[in-house]
């Protein structure tokens, strides 16, 4: 264990030290925040702000601009972003270009940023493109892992912490100015403590939940961000227990999955009961596998995971233990 001096008025706090630290990008980090028209997956960027840093996190450009989402904008007593003022910007086909610049080789780094990344991805896939990263980084995560004594996952609470100045919450360039002043200390907090940046891979995102019903009048802000869960007919095997790595899966076995997947989420649990398994709307004692591409997320299903040393694989495993799933041995 190591002791992190925290900054002004904070009392000194110890870290766990890793084997291994990730290495920075070579081209930095895009810390980035965008507005939408909401949260599902059928929602529009609206804005787009991002801060360039450095390997140490200093700021070497920023950029922002607006996006004509082309519908409804969405709740404008958040973001203040109203059809009037979005008539003109430009639509996110004419500016996928000038912000694959700005994202191309870097690090991406978000507040929540699996909700960015899916809300970016899900863009460039509609215009026939994939956005150019590789990793992100959410800082939510990075927060934990340093174990601030934040009272919630808010931006503001990470903001307030560091005594970051906010301007103009939900104004995506702010927010990213917000951020990557926030983002700069707890880097080197990291460093100083060896503990490894959370980096995860990103998956391109082909689900763009067009198909999606919008109630008349109101933008899909307050909707979940997947469809209801699909009625199956129950498991016709019993549970033979936990996955064990090295092992293949087995007839019977319930998996959760959780998170955004590149496979539309129904095809995957389609795919999955027609092999025999039982798909699991939460996770238990008695969940043998969860399946996600974001294993250190914040959902309900990942927590309960870690704390019940539920075994995890991402979407890319899981689809090639899906070719090889042993009978039950009573079957």
């Amino acid at each position: 264990m190591h002791a992190i001096q925290s900054p002004t008025n904070h009392a000194p706090w110890t870290v766990p030290v890793p084997a291994q630290r990730s290495a920075a990008p070579a081209e930095g980090f895009a810390v980035v925040d965008v507005e939408t028209t909401g949260l599902g997956r059928s929602d529009r960027v609206i804005s787009a702000g991002v801060y360039q840093l450095d390997a140490e996190g200093e700021v070497t450009d920023q950029w922002y601009t607006l996006v004509n989402p082309q519908r409804d904008p969405g709740p404008v007593w958040i973001h203040g972003l109203t059809s009037a003022v979005l008539k003109d910007a430009p639509t996110f086909p004419e500016i996928a270009g000038e912000l694959a610049e700005r994202l191309r080789g870097r690090v991406m780094v978000a507040h929540n940023a699996l909700f960015d990344w899916n809300m970016i991805s899900r863009e460039y896939s509609r215009a026939g493109l994939r956005a150019p990263v590789d990793q992100r980084l959410c800082t939510m995560v990075l927060s934990r892992d340093l174990r601030l004594p934040l009272p919630n996952g808010k931006l503001a609470s990470l903001a307030a912490y560091f005594g970051v100045q906010q301007r103009q919450a939900h104004n995506a360039l702010d927010d990213a100015r917000v951020l990557a002043e926030a983002f700069r200390p707890s880097l080197h907090l990291a460093r100083q403590g060896g503990v490894p940046l959370p980096l995860q891979a990103c998956v391109a995102v082909t689900d763009l939940g067009e198909e999606e019903p919008q109630t008349p009048g109101r933008s899909s802000w307050s909707g979940s961000s997947y469809r209801a869960a699909k009625k199956r007919p129950p498991c016709p095997y019993p549970n033979p227990g936990r996955w064990q790595d090295g092992k293949p899966l087995m007839q019977g076995m319930r998996v959760a999955i959780t998170g955004d997947t590149a496979t539309d989420r129904e095809v995957l649990e389609d795919r999955a009961v027609e092999a025999g398994l039982h798909i699991a709307t939460s996770v238990s004692r008695l969940t043998s596998l969860l399946v996600t591409n974001e294993p250190g997320s914040w959902s309900g299903k990942a927590r309960k995971a870690r704390d019940l040393g539920t075994p995890v694989v991402g979407e890319d495993a899981f689809l090639q233990l899906l070719r090889e799933v042993a009978p039950h041995p009573g079957a």
